[in-house]
Protein backbone atom coordinates (compact mmCIF):
# COMPACT_ATOMS: atom_id res chain seq x y z
CA UNK A 1 0.00 0.00 0.00
CA UNK A 2 1.68 3.27 -1.10
CA UNK A 3 2.11 5.69 1.79
CA UNK A 4 3.54 9.21 1.86
CA UNK A 5 4.91 10.70 5.06
CA UNK A 6 3.00 13.80 6.09
CA UNK A 7 3.91 16.25 8.82
CA UNK A 8 4.51 14.91 12.30
CA UNK A 9 3.67 11.23 12.45
CA UNK A 10 0.89 11.33 9.86
CA UNK A 11 0.75 8.96 6.90
CA UNK A 12 -1.06 9.68 3.64
CA UNK A 13 -2.50 6.85 1.56
CA UNK A 14 -2.35 7.35 -2.21
CA UNK A 15 -2.90 5.37 -5.39
CA UNK A 16 -1.62 5.76 -8.95
CA UNK A 17 -3.56 4.76 -12.05
CA UNK A 18 -2.05 4.67 -15.53
CA UNK A 19 1.60 4.96 -16.45
CA UNK A 20 1.76 7.24 -19.48
CA UNK A 21 1.21 10.93 -20.11
CA UNK A 22 1.62 13.93 -17.85
CA UNK A 23 0.72 13.41 -14.18
CA UNK A 24 -2.57 14.54 -12.64
CA UNK A 25 -3.28 14.68 -8.89
CA UNK A 26 -6.93 14.79 -7.81
CA UNK A 27 -7.97 16.29 -4.47
CA UNK A 28 -11.43 15.57 -3.05
CA UNK A 29 -13.72 17.94 -1.17
CA UNK A 30 -15.02 17.73 2.39
CA UNK A 31 -15.17 13.93 2.39
CA UNK A 32 -11.43 13.85 1.72
CA UNK A 33 -11.35 10.41 0.08
CA UNK A 34 -9.64 9.69 -3.22
CA UNK A 35 -12.55 7.38 -4.00
CA UNK A 36 -14.60 10.48 -4.85
CA UNK A 37 -12.83 10.53 -8.23
CA UNK A 38 -13.70 6.96 -9.19
CA UNK A 39 -16.02 8.13 -12.03
CA UNK A 40 -13.09 9.94 -13.70
CA UNK A 41 -10.17 7.58 -13.14
CA UNK A 42 -10.78 5.25 -16.07
CA UNK A 43 -11.08 8.01 -18.68
CA UNK A 44 -8.16 10.04 -17.33
CA UNK A 45 -5.75 7.17 -16.77
CA UNK A 46 -5.85 6.23 -20.45
CA UNK A 47 -3.99 9.47 -21.21
CA UNK A 48 -2.42 10.48 -17.90
CA UNK A 49 -0.71 9.16 -14.81
CA UNK A 50 -3.44 9.81 -12.22
CA UNK A 51 -2.72 10.18 -8.50
CA UNK A 52 -5.55 10.15 -5.93
CA UNK A 53 -5.09 10.29 -2.17
CA UNK A 54 -6.98 10.40 1.13
CA UNK A 55 -6.50 13.61 3.06
CA UNK A 56 -5.04 13.33 6.56
CA UNK A 57 -7.82 12.57 9.03
CA UNK A 58 -9.96 10.84 6.40
CA UNK A 59 -10.24 7.57 4.52
CA UNK A 60 -7.23 5.26 4.69
CA UNK A 61 -4.75 7.92 5.81
CA UNK A 62 -3.88 8.67 9.45
CA UNK A 63 -7.14 9.23 11.28
CA UNK A 64 -5.72 11.59 13.88
CA UNK A 65 -4.02 14.83 12.95
CA UNK A 66 -0.59 15.39 14.49
CA UNK A 67 -0.33 19.13 15.03
CA UNK A 68 -2.41 22.02 13.74
CA UNK A 69 -4.65 21.60 10.69
CA UNK A 70 -4.41 24.32 8.03
CA UNK A 71 -4.89 24.77 4.30
CA UNK A 72 -1.17 25.52 3.97
CA UNK A 73 -0.39 22.21 5.63
CA UNK A 74 -2.80 20.40 3.32
CA UNK A 75 -0.95 21.90 0.36
CA UNK A 76 2.32 20.62 1.80
CA UNK A 77 0.69 17.19 2.18
CA UNK A 78 0.08 17.19 -1.58
CA UNK A 79 3.77 17.96 -2.11
CA UNK A 80 4.64 15.01 0.17
CA UNK A 81 2.47 12.71 -1.95
CA UNK A 82 4.17 13.95 -5.12
CA UNK A 83 7.60 13.40 -3.56
CA UNK A 84 6.66 9.85 -2.57
CA UNK A 85 5.41 9.19 -6.10
CA UNK A 86 8.54 10.70 -7.66
CA UNK A 87 6.69 13.52 -9.41
CA UNK A 88 8.13 17.01 -9.63
CA UNK A 89 5.20 18.89 -11.16
CA UNK A 90 1.59 17.96 -11.74
CA UNK A 91 -1.77 19.01 -13.11
CA UNK A 92 -3.85 19.65 -9.99
CA UNK A 93 -7.60 18.96 -9.95
CA UNK A 94 -9.59 19.89 -6.85
CA UNK A 95 -13.28 19.70 -5.99
CA UNK A 96 -14.71 22.40 -3.70
CA UNK A 97 -12.33 22.63 -0.71
CA UNK A 98 -9.92 20.51 -2.74
CA UNK A 99 -9.85 23.45 -5.14
CA UNK A 100 -8.86 25.77 -2.27
CA UNK A 101 -5.98 23.43 -1.48
CA UNK A 102 -4.97 23.67 -5.14
CA UNK A 103 -5.03 27.46 -5.04
CA UNK A 104 -2.81 27.39 -1.96
CA UNK A 105 -0.42 24.88 -3.54
CA UNK A 106 -0.14 26.92 -6.75
CA UNK A 107 0.57 30.07 -4.72
CA UNK A 108 2.92 28.43 -2.22
CA UNK A 109 4.83 26.05 -4.54
CA UNK A 110 4.24 27.31 -8.09
CA UNK A 111 6.95 25.14 -9.66
CA UNK A 112 4.97 22.03 -8.72
CA UNK A 113 1.74 23.00 -10.52
CA UNK A 114 1.56 22.62 -14.30
CA UNK A 115 -2.10 23.60 -14.36
CA UNK A 116 -4.95 24.02 -11.89
CA UNK A 117 -8.58 22.91 -12.15
CA UNK A 118 -11.07 24.10 -9.53
CA UNK A 119 -14.52 22.49 -9.51
CA UNK A 120 -17.39 24.24 -7.69
CA UNK A 121 -14.91 26.17 -5.58
CA UNK A 122 -14.75 29.56 -3.91
CA UNK A 123 -12.30 32.15 -2.58
CA UNK A 124 -14.17 32.72 0.66
CA UNK A 125 -17.39 31.41 2.14
CA UNK A 126 -20.44 33.65 1.83
CA UNK A 127 -23.54 33.59 4.04
CA UNK A 128 -25.12 30.77 2.04
CA UNK A 129 -22.10 28.48 2.28
CA UNK A 130 -21.74 29.23 5.99
CA UNK A 131 -25.39 28.45 6.64
CA UNK A 132 -25.10 25.10 4.83
CA UNK A 133 -22.01 24.03 6.76
CA UNK A 134 -23.36 25.24 10.10
CA UNK A 135 -26.42 23.04 9.52
CA UNK A 136 -24.16 20.10 8.67
CA UNK A 137 -22.15 20.70 11.83
CA UNK A 138 -25.34 20.71 13.90
CA UNK A 139 -26.43 17.41 12.38
CA UNK A 140 -23.06 15.85 13.14
CA UNK A 141 -22.86 17.09 16.73
CA UNK A 142 -26.49 16.50 17.70
CA UNK A 143 -27.33 13.38 15.66
CA UNK A 144 -24.02 11.70 14.87
CA UNK A 145 -22.05 10.50 11.86
CA UNK A 146 -24.77 8.31 10.38
CA UNK A 147 -27.29 11.16 10.30
CA UNK A 148 -24.60 13.44 8.81
CA UNK A 149 -23.91 10.95 6.03
CA UNK A 150 -27.62 10.36 5.42
CA UNK A 151 -28.11 14.11 4.96
CA UNK A 152 -24.97 14.60 2.87
CA UNK A 153 -26.49 13.68 -0.53
CA UNK A 154 -29.04 16.50 -0.13
CA UNK A 155 -26.16 18.98 -0.36
CA UNK A 156 -24.26 17.16 -3.10
CA UNK A 157 -26.64 15.75 -5.68
CA UNK A 158 -29.78 16.61 -7.62
CA UNK A 159 -33.16 15.30 -6.38
CA UNK A 160 -33.62 13.08 -9.43
CA UNK A 161 -30.16 11.51 -9.05
CA UNK A 162 -30.83 10.76 -5.38
CA UNK A 163 -34.16 9.16 -6.27
CA UNK A 164 -32.57 7.03 -8.98
CA UNK A 165 -29.58 6.02 -6.82
CA UNK A 166 -31.15 5.56 -3.39
CA UNK A 167 -30.18 1.88 -3.20
CA UNK A 168 -26.57 2.73 -4.07
CA UNK A 169 -26.44 5.49 -1.45
CA UNK A 170 -27.83 3.17 1.22
CA UNK A 171 -25.38 0.41 0.27
CA UNK A 172 -22.30 2.63 0.54
CA UNK A 173 -23.32 4.08 3.91
CA UNK A 174 -21.70 1.25 5.90
CA UNK A 175 -18.34 1.73 4.14
CA UNK A 176 -18.52 5.49 4.64
CA UNK A 177 -19.09 5.03 8.35
CA UNK A 178 -16.00 2.82 8.65
CA UNK A 179 -13.70 5.53 7.32
CA UNK A 180 -15.58 8.63 8.52
CA UNK A 181 -13.34 11.08 10.44
CA UNK A 182 -13.80 11.60 14.16
CA UNK A 183 -16.24 14.34 15.07
CA UNK A 184 -13.43 16.60 16.28
CA UNK A 185 -11.49 16.19 13.02
CA UNK A 186 -14.54 16.83 10.85
CA UNK A 187 -15.50 19.94 12.81
CA UNK A 188 -11.92 21.20 12.56
CA UNK A 189 -11.96 20.62 8.79
CA UNK A 190 -15.20 22.53 8.35
CA UNK A 191 -14.08 25.45 10.52
CA UNK A 192 -10.74 25.63 8.73
CA UNK A 193 -12.34 26.09 5.32
CA UNK A 194 -15.00 28.48 6.55
CA UNK A 195 -12.28 30.69 8.05
CA UNK A 196 -9.81 30.48 5.16
CA UNK A 197 -9.83 33.38 2.69
CA UNK A 198 -8.15 32.58 -0.60
CA UNK A 199 -8.87 36.00 -2.13
CA UNK A 200 -5.39 37.28 -1.29
CA UNK A 201 -3.81 34.18 -2.89
CA UNK A 202 -5.56 34.31 -6.26
CA UNK A 203 -3.22 36.77 -7.97
CA UNK A 204 -0.25 34.60 -6.95
CA UNK A 205 -1.59 31.70 -9.04
CA UNK A 206 0.38 31.69 -12.29
CA UNK A 207 -0.59 28.27 -13.56
CA UNK A 208 -3.18 28.04 -16.34
CA UNK A 209 -6.46 27.51 -14.51
CA UNK A 210 -9.77 25.92 -15.43
CA UNK A 211 -12.72 26.85 -13.22
CA UNK A 212 -15.83 24.70 -13.61
CA UNK A 213 -19.15 25.28 -11.87
CA UNK A 214 -22.68 23.91 -11.91
CA UNK A 215 -25.54 26.39 -12.12
CA UNK A 216 -27.70 24.34 -9.73
CA UNK A 217 -25.08 23.81 -7.01
CA UNK A 218 -27.09 24.05 -3.77
CA UNK A 219 -24.00 24.14 -1.52
CA UNK A 220 -21.57 26.49 -3.28
CA UNK A 221 -23.43 29.03 -5.43
CA UNK A 222 -22.35 29.37 -9.05
CA UNK A 223 -21.45 33.06 -8.60
CA UNK A 224 -18.70 32.20 -6.08
CA UNK A 225 -16.91 30.10 -8.69
CA UNK A 226 -17.39 32.81 -11.30
CA UNK A 227 -15.70 35.30 -8.97
CA UNK A 228 -12.49 33.24 -9.05
CA UNK A 229 -12.01 34.09 -12.72
CA UNK A 230 -11.47 37.76 -11.98
CA UNK A 231 -8.77 36.98 -9.44
CA UNK A 232 -6.67 34.30 -11.16
CA UNK A 233 -4.70 35.86 -14.04
CA UNK A 234 -4.64 32.97 -16.55
CA UNK A 235 -8.05 31.39 -16.04
CA UNK A 236 -11.00 30.21 -18.05
CA UNK A 237 -14.55 29.47 -16.90
CA UNK A 238 -16.83 26.60 -17.88
CA UNK A 239 -20.40 26.17 -16.68
CA UNK A 240 -22.56 23.06 -16.66
CA UNK A 241 -26.30 23.53 -16.38
CA UNK A 242 -27.13 20.75 -13.95
CA UNK A 243 -25.73 18.08 -11.67
CA UNK A 244 -25.51 19.88 -8.33
CA UNK A 245 -22.41 20.27 -6.18
CA UNK A 246 -21.07 16.83 -7.11
CA UNK A 247 -21.90 17.03 -10.80
CA UNK A 248 -18.65 15.14 -11.45
CA UNK A 249 -20.54 12.11 -10.11
CA UNK A 250 -23.94 12.92 -11.63
CA UNK A 251 -22.51 13.69 -15.10
CA UNK A 252 -19.04 12.07 -15.03
CA UNK A 253 -18.53 12.01 -18.79
CA UNK A 254 -19.29 15.71 -19.08
CA UNK A 255 -16.63 16.62 -16.55
CA UNK A 256 -14.08 14.15 -17.90
CA UNK A 257 -14.48 15.62 -21.39
CA UNK A 258 -14.01 19.19 -20.12
CA UNK A 259 -10.96 18.23 -18.09
CA UNK A 260 -9.28 16.20 -20.81
CA UNK A 261 -9.79 18.99 -23.34
CA UNK A 262 -8.18 21.48 -20.94
CA UNK A 263 -5.28 19.17 -20.10
CA UNK A 264 -4.62 18.54 -23.78
CA UNK A 265 -3.60 22.20 -24.13
CA UNK A 266 -0.87 21.68 -21.53
CA UNK A 267 0.10 18.08 -22.21
CA UNK A 268 3.71 17.18 -21.44
CA UNK A 269 4.96 14.93 -24.28
CA UNK A 270 7.79 13.43 -22.22
CA UNK A 271 6.37 11.88 -19.02
CA UNK A 272 9.84 11.30 -17.59
CA UNK A 273 10.56 15.04 -17.61
CA UNK A 274 7.98 15.58 -14.85
CA UNK A 275 9.59 13.19 -12.38
CA UNK A 276 11.86 14.06 -9.53
CA UNK A 277 15.44 13.12 -10.47
CA UNK A 278 16.82 10.13 -8.57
Amino acid sequence: MPIAKGEGATEIFYEIFGSEGSPVVMCAGMGGSGRFWQPQISALSRRHRVVVYDQVGTGRSSREIDGELSVARMARDVAAVLDAAGIAAVHFVGHAIGGIVGIELAAQLPARVLSLTVVNGWANADAHVRRCFEVRKDILVKSGAQAYLRAQPLFLYTPRWISDNDDHLNAELADQLKTFPSTSVMLARIDMFLQFDAASRLSAVRAPTLIVASRDDALVPHHLSAALVGGIPDSRFETVDSGGHAFTVVHPERFSDLLLAFLQDYHQPAPGSSRVPN
